[in-house]
């Protein structure tokens, strides 16, 4: 070949790149090959099982604008034209060709095409089959998902091509899962059997209306499932899931106990060494929780107008701000009234009572009578979800660890700072330290407001839980004086043990009771137990005990 032959044929082949390049980009753009347009023609007609064959097939090509096709059938937006032409409109409005992909215009003759509720099945089950090949593994978790509530056997083609090219763990348990229940509608017995079996390994309750239905029988005593092996398989399935979920809801109580029980600590921890160190019954306990949760309000507030950026850290900065706000409050308090009323533990209550209704209204002036919204922050938004059903919230989480630091650092500052140690003495003897040179009503002054700064923090972690009102307060103070009084006067274990100890046994007894049955319940039991021993779970030490 010359030179000159070789040039021309390069400049033709150039030429025809240069004008094929619009359809190939449009190609690749769109999804790679276009849709056959003999495969949509029966979208047209209003034969319905014609339809579903058409979205059957959609759902086994691995293309993206099958998926478009199929998602925009779902939400009538397809279109097409009596001559047969299939478009979509796109959600910015834009109208494209489905089986070229071009962007196109909407001809005058063309009408949405008709879906029933049987095709929309079909199209969220073809369209889990379609994903089941996509290249995150999100959606293919999600459609495996999907599949296992309901396909069609013929789908069990792509499934098994799915698991055999699927790398992640749990999308391929996903899949097993949907596979089996795909299996259930097999005529092989032994292929039901193990589908059965599978289903049955894991717990979920998702699984246990169909396998039931295997064992149902009809007025004349005749079983829903001929074959025995079957029913015998479906028996132990159902077994095993009832166990699962069994083990599932004890779990559950557990933990919204142990959650129940960290905020009832944060309530009651403050209370333990007011009470425990100076006698004093404060009604007002609870409004202090209360004004913890309302500057967590304020402090979200704050950071929305001024450092939105760090709007989620709103939080972390409430904690030191309720601590001290509520520690003010408390010294106030016990320098203008309590010191005046030792010794006198009834005029305290009806005092601190009193305290606690001007608190409410004083609240109610400034901020209203309704309850205000406190928002979690994004990383205490959601859960997490273990053996297969138990779902644990992060803010329920977060409130768990919270309580624990909480009682580490009061551990801590009664153990090991000279406040600690001067309140641990005035605690067992008063009048021996006072002697030494303790000044008590210094110490009584900051322990009031440790306690009342502390019950500050119970109402930040309350914010997180609830909305917050000017009521907050009032339904904890009972609960709070209940395990005071069960944990032991001034004991920072018993106070611990047994505020988990009331929130774990409230949640087990009330699927049984109900709230309120529980409550008088575990009042009544308190009560039982206080009247074999006083002192409560822990006795207190030291000459104060004679």
């Amino acid at each position: 070949m010359g030179l000159a032959a070789f040039l021309l044929l390069l400049r033709h082949a150039t030429l025809a790149l240069a004008l094929a390049w619009p359809a190939l980009a449009g190609a690749q753009a769109t999804g790679g090959a276009g849709i056959d347009a003999a495969l949509l023609a029966p979208l047209v007609d209003s034969d319905t099982n014609a339809k579903l064959q058409v979205i059957a097939q959609l759902g086994q090509m691995p293309d993206g604008r099958a998926a478009r096709i199929l998602e925009a059938m779902g939400q009538a937006r397809l279109h097409a034209t009596p001559e047969g032409l299939i478009l979509i409109l796109d959600t910015n409005g834009q109208t494209i060709d489905a089986v070229s992909g071009q962007a196109t215009q909407l001809p005058a003759n063309a009408d949405a095409v008709i879906v029933n509720n049987r095709m929309r099945r079909a199209i969220s089950g073809a369209l889990a089959v379609s994903q089941l090949l996509s290249e995150d593994p999100a959606q293919r978790l999600t459609a495996a998902k999907r599949l296992q509530q309901g396909g069609d056997i013929s789908t069990l083609s792509v499934i098994d091509r799915a698991l055999r090219q699927e790398t992640d763990t749990e999308v391929q348990n996903a899949l097993e899962t949907a596979k089996a229940s795909l299996q259930l509608k097999s005529t092989d017995t032994a292929e039901r059997i193990q589908a059965i079996e599978t289903l049955g390994a894991t717990g979920s309750g998702a699984f246990r209306p169909v396998l039931s239905g295997l064992l149902a029988q009809d007025n004349g005593g005749a079983y829903a499932e001929q074959d025995e092996a079957v029913r015998s398989a479906a028996a132990k399935a159902v077994a095993r899931i009832d166990s699962h979920l069994k083990k599932i809801e004890w779990a559950g109580n557990l933990f919204y106990g142990l959650s129940l029980g960290s905020v009832l600590l944060l309530a009651a921890l403050g209370l333990a060494i007011t009470f425990g160190l100076m006698g004093v019954i404060n009604m007002a306990h609870g409004e202090l929780l209360m004004i913890g949760a309302y500057v967590t309000y304020l402090t979200q507030l704050l950071f929305r107008q001024y450092a939105p950026a760090w709007t989620e850290m709103y939080v972390i900065a409430a904690l030191p701000l309720a601590f001290l706000v509520s520690a003010v409050v408390g010294m106030i308090l016990e320098r203008s009234v309590i010191r005046w009323l030792y010794g006198r533990p009834l005029e305290t209550l009806l005092a601190t009572w009193g305290i606690s209704l001007i608190l409410m209204q004083g609240v109610r002036s400034l901020f209203g009578a309704q309850n205000v919204e406190v928002s979690n922050p994004q990383w205490m938004t959601g859960s997490m979800t273990l053996m297969g059903g138990l779902v644990l919230s992060y803010n329920r989480i977060a409130i768990i660890i919270f309580a624990m630091l909480v009682v580490l650092f009061v551990w801590l500052l009664l153990n090991h700072t000279r406040l600690g140690l001067f309140i641990r003495a005035i605690t067992q003897n008063r009048s021996m330290a006072d002697c030494t040179g303790v000044p008590t009503g210094r110490i009584d002054m900051l322990a009031f407001g440790l306690g009342s700064g502390i019950a500050g923090l119970g109402g930040v972690a309350l914010s997180q839980l609830g909305n917050v009102g000017p009521d907050l307060g009032r339904s904890y103070i009972v609960d709070s004086f209940m395990v005071v009084v069960l944990g032991g006067v001034g004991q920072l274990a018993g106070t611990v043990i047994a505020a988990l100890g009331l929130g774990s046994v409230s949640k087990f007894i009330e699927p049984w009771t109900g709230a309120v049955i529980a409550k008088i319940t575990i009042l009544m039991l308190i009560v039982l137990f206080v009247q074999k021993r006083p002192q409560g779970l822990f006795a207190p030490r030291g000459r104060s005990v004679e």
